[in-house]
């Protein structure tokens, strides 16, 4: 009786959740700026969002770029009956010509500058592509992080639950403990085998999800993300806003089709006057001698100019309507993103707020607190005081309350993710006076 006292006791001791180490996992941990750069450079969305701002951008070329020169050649004046006799007939002539159309001034560069600014609008939309596909990995990063520490929280509580059950078999072999203890903790064992199946179910979705925005195999193995700090928010909500007015590509697109907007009404005004095509002909003429008529068959020459009336074209007044309407959407899409992101900043930043208030609490207060019970509980329970189920319910708290710090720290950082990516630029700050790379070991 004495040794089986002893053996338990021992046992005991070896589940104190301070000496319980999860094994650690062999890939080596991720380097998220690492990520962000293959994704940026290899996702396809990117990559297409870049050609269609390149594929505007020729447009402004060809815009500023003039008419071409038109060569015409013709022969005129041929009789029917003998068509290729040019010495039949004095109108009769080999005709060689240029011409080239000139707008009215100022509509070429009105027109290049439409195109300049439609080129611009797509420019901004990459670089906001950019920054929503930074914001998605990061997201899929911190989570990645979120899962493995539940997993190795996970495998920790599957040894302490098999001891769990190694104690309450031993006390029963020496008539201290019930059968209905050894039952509980194996059905707690098996709640527990449950949950990791779903962590890592969860960890491979998050894996495939990162491959995709990587644009690379999604069976592609991903390591384990290394711990971090949380970074406080001392920016003030005011300053904020005022770097997303700055900074925000999406902002910038919408200025520039606002800015579209104004060169297309400029533009329609000019399209009242009219434009013009130059042209000059040169005839070879051959001497006529006939019955009929006698000429020498001197070569001549003819210069014209031709233009548009565009008071009789409805094109005008419809690019006018055009251009008015793309203001009128233009304007109100711009104060609708600017209201949009005056509320995600507050939104977010009250968030923010919140979750590290929780980590805090729980660092400071609720899993120390929870710690202290689950070692109270175990020498409780070695003196037989408490009753198993009161020893397995500290241990079900310590690990509830560790999970919910993981989901909160993981959080606060998406959120951070979200905040730099609704005002268009990283952040700069500082770490939590009591935070510490590598502490997010409880």
């Amino acid at each position: 009786m004495k040794h089986a006292h002893a053996l338990l006791f021992l046992i005991l001791l070896s589940l104190s959740p301070v000496r319980a180490r999860a094994e650690e996992m062999k890939l080596q941990p991720e380097n998220l700026d690492a990520l962000l750069a293959t994704a940026l450079a290899n996702n396809p969305e990117v990559k297409a969002s870049e050609a269609r701002w390149q594929m505007f951008s020729s447009k402004v070329k060809q815009a500023s770029a003039p008419e071409e020169t038109m060569l015409m050649l013709k022969m005129q004046n041929l009789p029917v009956r003998s068509p290729l006799r040019f010495n039949q007939d004095p109108q009769s002539a080999k005709v060689i010509g240029l011409s080239r159309a000139l707008p009215f001034w100022g509509k070429r560069g009105l027109r290049t500058e439409v195109a300049r600014h439609e080129a611009d609008s797509y420019r901004w939309a990459f670089e906001e592509r950019q920054l929503e596909l930074a914001r998605m990995v990061r997201e899929s990063y911190y989570q990645l992080w979120a899962v493995d520490k539940e997993l190795k929280s996970v495998e920790k509580n599957l040894k302490i639950l098999s001891d769990f059950i190694t104690i309450t078999e031993l006390k029963y072999s020496v008539n201290q403990g019930v059968q209905q203890d050894i039952f509980k903790a194996g059905v707690e064992k098996s709640k527990m085998l449950n949950m990791q199946l779903s962590l890592q179910q969860q960890r491979r979705s998050l894996e495939a999800n990162l491959n995709y925005l990587l644009y690379r195999p999604v069976s592609t193995p991903v390591g384990t993300i290394a711990d971090f700090s949380l970074p406080m928010v001392t920016i003030p909500e005011e300053q904020l806003n005022t770097m997303a007015l700055e900074h925000r590509p999406q902002l910038k697109s919408l200025v520039s089709l606002f800015e579209k907007a104004k060169a297309s009404r400029r533009l329609a005004d000019k399209e009242r006057w009219p434009d013009f095509n130059l042209s000059v002909e040169y005839m070879f003429r051959e001497a006529v001698a006939t019955p009929m008529a006698t000429d020498p068959g001197d070569n001549m020459v003819s210069v014209g100019v031709s233009f548009n009336l565009p008071f009789l074209s409805q094109k005008g007044r419809a690019m006018q309507a055009e251009s008015t309407f793309e203001s009128s959407m233009a304007t109100a899409e711009l104060n609708g993103l600017k209201n949009t992101i005056s509320y995600t900043i507050r939104e977010t930043l009250a968030q923010l707020e919140r979750r590290s208030k929780m980590v805090e609490l729980y660092k400071k207060g609720v899993i120390p607190q929870s710690e202290h019970a689950l070692e109270s509980a175990l020498i409780s329970y070695r003196l037989n005081k408490v009753d198993f189920l009161t020893l397995l319910d500290a241990r079900m708290s310590t690990f509830n309350n560790e999970r919910e710090l993981y989901d909160a720290e993981a959080e606060y950082m998406m959120k951070l993710a979200q905040l730099e990516a609704t005002i268009g630029t990283p952040l700069t700050l500082p770490a939590a006076a009591d935070e510490h790379p590598g502490t997010h070991s409880h």
